[in-house]
């Protein structure tokens, strides 16, 4: 069975690489898709095969219900990823994706004995200091959208398109309330 030939609605592989020495997992920001990471293979070594995360509510996963917490996000991941965990891999995580990728990593090393090379994170503090932004997912509708306005990380036409935003606003919220709800826990340092 190779990774290419092989369909998981979680995982997009735009160039399958099945001599690659490493594979690269990306986790997307809130309201993201897979297809962010469409060209990074491109732009990284041969070594490296591009793995991206598909999150229900988007893209290949689009009939599925968003998760609107992290633990069950996390373990139904690590469920949908262990297969392709058959050699050495490495993380990348962008704002939500950070927080979903540190907590998938400490899954894996707890549950299987199974941990990234390497994790590589972007756009979020660390895990154990707290959001100081009250939360927005349960705002109203017109509140939460002039909340993503102030934002700003959702394009203004797209905010103003109101058959998108139906479309959209449920991602959002589903994805801002599993980042509002997460509770970082302390875990004792791995020794080697």
């Amino acid at each position: 069975m190779t990774t290419a030939q092989t369909f998981n609605s979680w995982l997009t592989y735009t160039k399958p690489n099945p001599r690659a020495s490493v594979r690269l997992f990306c986790f997307p920001y809130a309201g993201g898709s897979s297809i962010i990471f469409r060209t990074w293979a491109d732009s990284l070594p041969t070594a490296v095969e591009v793995c991206s995360i598909e999150l229900p509510g988007r893209g290949t996963q689009m009939k599925s219900a968003p998760f609107s917490r992290l633990e069950p996000l996390v373990g139904a991941l690590a469920q949908a990823l262990f297969t392709h965990l058959n050699k050495p891999f490495a993380f990348f995580g962008h704002s939500m994706g950070a927080v979903i990728s540190f907590e998938l990593a400490r899954l894996l090393r707890k549950e299987y004995g199974l941990e990234p090379v390497h994790m590589f994170v972007s756009g979020r503090h660390a895990p154990q200091i707290p959001d100081p932004h009250p939360p927005i997912h349960a705002l109203s509708e017109p509140e939460f959208i002039e909340e993503l306005r102030r934002l700003n990380g959702t394009p203004e036409a797209l905010l103003k398109n109101a058959e998108l935003m139906q479309l959209l606003v449920p991602i959002l919220r589903a994805d801002f309330e599993v980042l509002e709800t997460y509770v970082y826990t302390t875990e004792l340092p791995r020794l080697n």
